[in-house]
C-alpha cells in the first residue's frame, strides 16, 4: 500500500504546525514536569501533539492515533498515525538540537509514512513507502559498511540497556570503531543520511520508533527489532538500524549471541 499524496501534504502540515509550536520554547524557561515513568514533559510536548491531533481531526477524522502525551484513539482504523511530539525532550531541556518531532502513518499495521522534523535546524526528514527518502526534498541513502569493525554507532544512552540486554550492547560496542550517544532520533536521520552506519536501541515505544521505518527503508538501510522481525506497534521495544544489510545481519548476530560471534 502506497500513500495516498493527501496524507503527505496533511503530515507536512503537522510537522509544519508541531515545529513552529516546538521552536517558540527551545531555550526558554519552560516548565518541566516528571510523569509516571520519569521521563520529563514539557508544554511543548503537550502543544505539539496536540496541534498535530487537531489536524488529523480535522482533515482525517476516520485515523486512529497513538501519541506519547494523549494515548490512543481508534487504534483498529485503517490508518492509524503515530506521533512523539518532541523525541529527545531531555537534549530539548537542556538545549541541545537533537531532538525531533517524529510522525508514522500506518496502514494496516505497516508503516507507509515517516518524517522526522528538527526545527531548529530546519531539516525535515521524509520517508514514504515505495520512494527514496528524502531530506528537505533531496533524496538521500544510507552508506555501505559491511564490516562491524568499521561501524559508526549510535545509541541515546548506555543505561538504556538493562540486564541482559546490556551485556549485548556491549558486545557489540566493543567491536565497533566509534560509538557514540545522545542524539535521539537525530541519529537514525544522520544514518539515512550516510554519515552513521548502526544505531541500537531499547526500552523504547511504538513512537520512538514507527516513524523511522519508512525513512530508513527508503535510503536503503534496514530496521528491525533484535530478532530481526519487522516493527509494529506491538514490538518489545529493542531496534537494530543498519545502513547496510551485511552489517545489519552481523548486529543481529552479536546481539543474541551471547559468545558475541
Amino acid at each position: 500500500m502506497s500513500c495516498p499524496p493527501a496524507f503527505i501534504d496533511l503530515a507536512n502540515l503537522m510537522a509544519d504546525a508541531a515545529a513552529e509550536i516546538v521552536l517558540s520554547y527551545f531555550r526558554t524557561k519552560v516548565a518541566i514536569e516528571d510523569k509516571e515513568d520519569a521521563s520529563p514533559v514539557t508544554i511543548a510536548d503537550r502543544r505539539s501533539e496536540a496541534a498535530m491531533r487537531r489536524l488529523i481531526h480535522e482533515h482525517a477524522p476516520g485515523h486512529g492515533i497513538v501519541g506519547e502525551e494523549y494515548g490512543p484513539e481508534r487504534t483498529d482504523a485503517d490508518y492509524v498515525w503515530v506521533l512523539d511530539p518532541i523525541d529527545g525532550t531531555k537534549a530539548f531541556i537542556t538545549g541541545k538540537p537533537s531532538f525531533g518531532i517524529l510522525i508514522a502513518l500506518l496502514f494496516r499495521g505497516e508503516p507507509i509514512l515517516g518524517i522526522i522534523e528538527q526545527p531548529v535546524l530546519r531539516e525535515r526528514w521524509l520517508g514514504v513507502k515505495g520512494t527514496p527518502t528524502r531530506l528537505n526534498g533531496v533524496e538521500i541513502q544510507c552508506r555501505p559498511c559491511a564490516e562491524i569493525s568499521q561501524a559508526a554507532l549510535y545509541a541515546t544512552a548506555p543505561e538504556m540497556f538493562k540486564g541482559d540486554d546490556s551485556a549485548a550492547f556491549e558486545r557489540l560496542r566493543s567491536r565497533v570503531k566509534l560509538p557514540r550517544y545522545g542524539a535521539d532520533c537525530y541519529a537514525a536521520g544522520l544514518l539515512a543520511l550516510g554519515f552513521v552506519d548502526l544505531m541500537v536501541e531499547a526500552s523504547l515505544q511504538p513512537y520512538d520508533y514507527l516513524p523511522l521505518v519508512a525513512i530508513i527503508e527508503g535510503a536503503g538501510g534496514v530496521i528491525s527489532d533484535w530478532q530481526g522481525k519487522r516493527l509494529s506497534l506491538h514490538s518489545d521495544g529493542r531496534i537494530a538500524v543498519a545502513g547496510d544489510p551485511r552489517v545489519h545481519r552481523a548486529v543481529l548476530q552479536i546481539l543474541v549471541s551471547p559468545s558475541g560471534a
